[in-house]
């Protein structure tokens, strides 16, 4: 019996240490070390909470630069993708429709143009970014429905897109929440 107690004292201890007090210091620790993450990178226009950088978002509207498909529709409390092989016929069927999508909204744009990513779902469905290629081909779209010069939007393609990690990790990218928002300041300039 004195076993039993043992594991149970033990279950106790840890579930306290590791379940409370080491999750409140390290919150404590990233709210005062890094206060904008630990918040979850809350983006604000005109002190209002527009969305994350954190967490993609569906833009629809030709104007502004589409992101990646989402499997969850962007929604975080069920972050997932499709997890389908790329061999499974629903991942091609659903790769397909994503690219005539494309392709109607974006009518100059070759199909052996277009990158994976603009297409596929990310493993999380909430994936913030695109690659520099998927949001260049968008330039000329995003332009005509803005009224705006292509070097113009071009240019801001070029200001957001974000290197490597560390110099070394992962791949160029671009936020697209961060680059509609340029182009909405662009925009304002142009109404001026």
């Amino acid at each position: 019996m004195s076993e039993v107690k043992k594991a149970i004292k033990f279950t106790l201890v840890l579930m306290l240490l590791l379940g409370l007090i080491y999750p409140f210091i390290m919150t404590a620790i990233a709210n005062l070390i890094f206060p904008y993450q630990a918040k979850g990178s809350i983006i604000k226009v005109d002190g209002k909470a527009v969305g994350s950088e954190l967490i993609g978002q569906k833009f629809t509207d030709s104007k502004w630069f589409m992101g990646r498909p989402s499997a969850v529709d962007y929604n975080a409390e069920s972050s997932g993708g499709t997890n389908y092989a790329l061999s499974n016929p629903k991942f091609k069927e659903e790769v397909e429709r994503n690219i005539e999508e494309f392709l109607k909204k974006n009518p100059g744009v070759k199909r052996s143009d277009i990158p994976a990513d603009i297409v596929t779902s990310s493993a999380s469905g909430l994936d913030p970014h695109i690659s520099p290629e998927a949001a260049y081909l968008q330039v000329e779209r995003v332009a005509k429905a803005n009224n705006l010069p292509e070097k113009v939007v071009k240019k801001l393609v070029d200001e957001n897109i974000e290197g490597r990690f560390l110099g070394l990790f992962g791949e160029p990218r671009v936020n697209v929440l961060k680059l509609n928002l340029s182009l909405l300041e662009e925009i304002r300039k142009y109404k001026k």
